[in-house]
C-alpha cells in the first residue's frame, strides 16, 4: 500500500477499504503490506483488529518503494500462501508465482494530461510502469464505470477483465472539526460566504474557472483551495492577482482532519470544476456534511453526483460562474439540494466498495461465490 498521511483520494481509498473488508468478510485471512510512511492511526484503528500487518522497510523515496513491490512482495506473498495479491495504487509486481494479481488502477488522467499531470522522468517511468502493470495483472479493479470505459479504450484492454468498485463516503466518525472562528481569523476570511474546492492544484482540476467566477460576483465572497502546493498554484495566484480578486482567494496547503472537517461545515457551497474526474470523491464527502454541491459534467462525476449538484459545462465560464451564483443566493435551491445530496451518499458506502472488490478476488480465482481465502 502506497499510504501516507497527505495522500489524497488515493490515501482515503487505502484506508477506508481495509476495514470495510474486515467488516464484510471477517473470516478472510487478510495481509497488509505497508511502507515507512503509513499513518499509525491507521495502523492502530481498531476497525483494523485481525489484519495481519508486514511492514516492507524501504525508503521514502518513490523508486524504493516500486523496488520494494517487483522484487519483495512476489517472495513474500509466497512466503505466506496468499491466495490474491491487490496492488491498491496502479503498480504491482509483474511476476507473483502462485499467486493472483489484482491491480487497482483508480483512472488514466495521468495518461490524458502527460506533462501538464507531472512532468520529469520519473513522471514518464510511472506512466510507463501503470500501462505494464495493468496489462499484465489477472484482473483491473477501477472506480466508476465511466473509468472503465476509459481504461480499456486508452490501454486496449476488454472491459470485461475490468471490476468496478465506486468509492464510498463515510456518514458518521467525522473527526472534530476545527471552530469556525478559529478557521476564519486563521484563514482571514471574515464573515464572507465560502466557496470551497477540494481538489489537486493541477491544470485539469480546472481552478482557474472558480477564480474567474470570482471575478464577476456581486459582494465579496470568498474562495478555499486547500491542497499541497504545485507550480500550477502560482499560475493560479497570477490570475487572482490579475483579476482584482487576490485578497479573496486562500491557497492553505494539506490541512488536517479537523481543519478540512471545519471548512466543509462552514462553507456556504462546493465546487468542482474538472476537466476529467475517475470519480470525484470530495463531491460525496462535501454531500455527506450538507455543503450544496455544483460540479462539472464531465465524466465521472455526472455518475457519481446523480440530480443531487448543478451540473455545468467546466470550459463555459458563465456556467460555471451561474452555478456558483446559484448556491449563493438561492438558498431554497441549496437547500434541496443538501437533502437530495444526503440521499445521494448512502448509495456510496464503503462496505459496497469491498463487497465489489471480494467479487474480483472471487473471479480472478475462478471461485465466484465462495468465501475469499489469504488475501
Amino acid at each position: 500500500m502506497a499510504l501516507t498521511a497527505q495522500g489524497g483520494g488515493a490515501s482515503r481509498y487505502m484506508s477506508e477499504l481495509v476495514p470495510a473488508l474486515r467488516k464484510v468478510a471477517p473470516e478472510a485471512e487478510l495481509t497488509v503490506f505497508v511502507g515507512s510512511e503509513a499513518p499509525p492511526e491507521f495502523l492502530a484503528d481498531p476497525r483494523n483488529d485481525g489484519v495481519a500487518w508486514a511492514r516492507l522497510r524501504v525508503g521514502t523515496s518513490h523508486r524504493m518503494h516500486v523496488a520494494a513491490q517487483m522484487a519483495w512482495l512476489p517472495v513474500l506473498a509466497r512466503r505466506r500462501g496468499l491466495d490474491v495479491l491487490h496492488s491498491t495504487a496502479n503498480i504491482g509486481p509483474l511476476l507473483t508465482p502462485g499467486t493472483a494479481r489484482v491491480v487497482t488502477l483508480l483512472d488514466v488522467i495521468w495518461l490524458h494530461q502527460g506533462e501538464r499531470w507531472e512532468g520529469g522522468r520519473a513522471a514518464a517511468a510511472f506512466a510507463r510502469l501503470s500501462r505494464i502493470c495493468a496489462r499484465n495483472a489477472d484482473r483491473l479493479i477501477t472506480i466508476s464505470e465511466s473509468a472503465r470505459a476509459d481504461i480499456a479504450a486508452s490501454l486496449g484492454l476488454g472491459e470485461d477483465r475490468i471490476d468496478v468498485a465506486p468509492l464510498g463516503v463515510r456518514t458518521e466518525g467525522f473527526a472534530t472539526p476545527t471552530e469556525e472562528a478559529e478557521l476564519r481569523r486563521r484563514f482571514e476570511l471574515g464573515d464572507e460566504q465560502v466557496v470551497l474546492c477540494v481538489a489537486q492544484k493541477r491544470p485539469y482540476k480546472n481552478l482557474g474557472s472558480l477564480i474567474r467566477a470570482l471575478a464577476r460576483l456581486d459582494g465579496t465572497p470568498m474562495l478555499v483551495l486547500p491542497g499541497a502546493s504545485t507550480p500550477h498554484e502560482q499560475e493560479l495566484r497570477a490570475l487572482a492577482d490579475s483579476l482584482g480578486v487576490g485578497e479573496r482567494v486562500r491557497f492553505p496547503p494539506w490541512v488536517s482532519e479537523a481543519d478540512l472537517e471545519g471548512l466543509y461545515r462552514l462553507a456556504s457551497c462546493f465546487a468542482l470544476p474538472s476537466l476529467i474526474e475517475g470519480f470525484g470523491l470530495p463531491v460525496l464527502e462535501a454531500m455527506a456534511r450538507g455543503v450544496p454541491v455544483a460540479c462539472s459534467n464531465r465524466p465521472a462525476l455526472p455518475e457519481v453526483a446523480g440530480d443531487a449538484a448543478l451540473l455545468f459545462d467546466p470550459e463555459d465560464q458563465d456556467a460555471v460562474t451561474s452555478a456558483i451564483e446559484r448556491l449563493l443566493r438561492d438558498r431554497d435551491l441549496a437547500a434541496s439540494l443538501v437533502e437530495r445530496g444526503r440521499e445521494r451518499v448512502r448509495l456510496f458506502t464503503w462496505e459496497r466498495t469491498a463487497e465489489a472488490t471480494l467479487a474480483c478476488y472471487r473471479r480472478v480465482l475462478g471461485a465466484a461465490g465462495s468465501s475469499a481465502g489469504p488475501v
